[in-house]
């Protein structure tokens, strides 16, 4: 009886362990920090390369790279997460429109 228990209680803690980790509550370090403000910046400038950088991406960056600084490296992952994913957007929608045929009476 005491085997089958120690066995539950063993297999539950890992199954914890797994979906936590899964899940994303890994603690952000300084090196995850950096790693996603690097990849941040490298969709911003891919997205800029064609003219379709967002308004807010460097600013996004920007205040990862301050909260890296301060020390809060999970704000600073989420911040750059946020820049990652608008340079890629940015990038897709730029190219999306490359072809857009535009009336002549709309252009300024």
């Amino acid at each position: 009886m005491k085997y089958l228990l120690a066995t539950l209680l063993l297999a539950l803690s890992l199954l914890v362990g797994v979906s936590s980790a899964l899940a994303g509550d890994m603690k952000a370090d300084a090196a995850m920090a950096s790693d996603a403000i690097a990849k941040a910046e490298a969709a911003r400038k891919k997205a800029a390369s064609v003219d379709g950088e967002w308004r807010d991406t460097g600013k996004f960056i920007k205040q990862a790279q301050e909260a890296a600084k301060a020390g809060d490296f999970a704000k600073a992952v989420k911040l750059a997460k946020k820049a990652e994913s608008e340079g890629r957007l940015g990038y897709e929608q730029q190219m999306s429109q490359r072809e857009l045929k535009i009336p002549s009476y709309l252009k300024y």
